[in-house]
């Protein structure tokens, strides 16, 4: 690997802004507990019936179990190789220089940097598209002749981004991702509590479980559906999330992940079972929309899920802060002056301009373009699955050096052969449905897939 200074005397020889401000070394196991839980558990699981249709019960579950065994299985590993590389003095704070130190390419670097903007960019527009739907879906069933349209609701949310998008810094979060934790909880027992009264209402719709008539629509929805558990599971921000622990850092990230997981295994297996078991194939991209359904009566007592859509919106802000640290990281670290306050004018201003323009931006593609469970499965296939499937098998291969005999390194080459075959195909299964649902739309259209 290649030979960098000691984490100690790196800011002494380049002062690097993005560094001290955005990712600040402050935090204590639970805090990045809680920056793990919003950057994983978030809306999208909304989106696991939908998943469920492409793979039946038996199929969806083990898949589910599977995503959630390797995701904390190569998190765990991804820690220990940013542990070893502390003690070897070299903290890397940032995927992209972890990366390119270990495997000794600087292309790696800017591969990372393309696979975490993509990332990055399609969570903040799916976290403002969802927001903007869940205000939507409540206006649309108030005022049912209302003129407001889907993009309104959007822009509200995006003028919410704006504002807590100053927030200067990863750990400054950290209270924020506290409440975040409890609202995850909090609409996942209400959206499972909404879909068993439904099922077992007067007015429960009409299912089915059977999966596509031929072989290869099959194969591409179970594609599919895979890249939306990827999706779903993934963070692609591991690094930076260790980084805002105070160092040493050893163990600490292993504590937060085993509090992520067991909120985890609530949320996400809840909102399966329930969803799917009540709407099976007639399950939509986003179940709230089966649960209120347009022009008609609401499935479940209306304030159940007025208070589930108010506080998946509130989350929403926190998951869209927590993936828009990296671009914040990478914009201030060439705006900023680390040798000036982080509230100085000099950094204020620029700070200032460029989130909101980051955050604009990101509102803008998600009124032009409302496909959310595709925008989910793609983000899933081309950038979750190489971050959090692919490299730390690689990366801890290539540092920690395990026996070939040994099982652990056969278990991750598996993986690594397993999950890049997964993501081709899954790339190629979300880039051909999101085709076929183009033809049904309108540019800033008020009806999301």
């Amino acid at each position: 690997m290649a030979e960098l200074p000691p984490a100690e005397s790196i800011s002494e020889l380049s002062p690097d802004a993005g560094a001290a401000f955005v990712l600040e070394s402050k935090g204590q196991w639970w805090h990045a507990g809680f920056h793990l839980t919003t950057a994983i558990v978030g809306p999208p699981i909304l989106t696991l019936p939908f998943a469920f249709r492409g793979l039946g019960w038996g199929v969806g579950f083990v898949c589910l179990t599977i995503m959630a065994a390797v995701t904390f299985y190569s998190y765990y590993l991804l820690s220990k190789v940013l542990e070893l590389c502390e003690k070897q003095g070299r903290r890397h704070i940032r995927f992209r220089e972890l990366a390119a130190d270990v495997l000794g390419s600087g292309w790696m670097l800017y591969f990372v940097v393309f696979i975490q903007a993509a990332v990055n960019t399609g969570v903040g527009v799916a976290a403002i598209l969802l927001g903007g739907e869940c205000l939507e879906l409540m206006y649309s069933n108030i005022h049912p002749e209302g003129e407001l349209k889907l993009y309104h609701f959007i822009a509200m949310v995006t003028v919410g981004m704006i504002l807590i998008s100053q927030l200067p810094s990863f750990h400054s979060l950290r209270y924020i991702n506290f409440v975040s934790l409890l609202l995850s909880l909090a609409y996942a027992f209400l959206i499972a509590f909404a879909s068993i009264l439904a099922g077992t209402s007067d007015n429960v719709p009409s299912k089915g479980y059977s999966l596509e008539s031929t072989l290869s629509a099959r194969l591409f929805t179970a594609f599919t559906s895979i890249s939306i558990f990827a999706a779903i599971f993934g963070n692609g921000i591991l690094p930076e999330i260790q980084a805002t622990l105070a160092p040493p850092v050893g163990g600490k990230m292993v504590k937060g992940l085993i509090m992520c997981y067991i909120v985890i295994f609530i949320t996400f297996y809840s909102s399966a079972a329930s969803g799917y078991w009540v709407f099976g194939n007639e399950s939509n991209s986003n179940i709230l929309k089966n649960l209120l359904p347009k022009n008609q009566s609401p499935l479940a007592p209306t304030w159940i899920l007025l208070f589930a859509v108010l506080f998946i919106l509130l989350q929403l802000l926190a998951i869209g802060m927590v993936y828009a640290q990296v671009a914040y990281e990478i914009m201030e670290k060439r705006s900023a002056d680390a040798k000036q306050g982080v509230f100085s004018r000099r950094n204020l201003i620029p700070r200032l301009i460029l989130r909101t323009l980051y955050m604009s931006l990101c509102g803008f593609f998600a009124a032009m373009f409302p496909f959310f469970g595709d925008i989910n499965s793609i983000v899933g296939a081309i950038g979750f699955i190489p971050l959090d499937f692919v490299l730390p098998m690689v990366l801890y291969n290539i540092t920690h050096k395990p026996p070939v005999t040994s099982i652990t390194y056969w278990v991750n080459v598996f993986i690594v052969v397993a999950f890049s075959g997964v993501g081709l195909l899954g790339c190629f299964a979300s880039i051909r449905n999101l085709v076929l649902d183009a033809k049904k739309f309108k540019l800033f259209s008020s009806h999301v897939v």
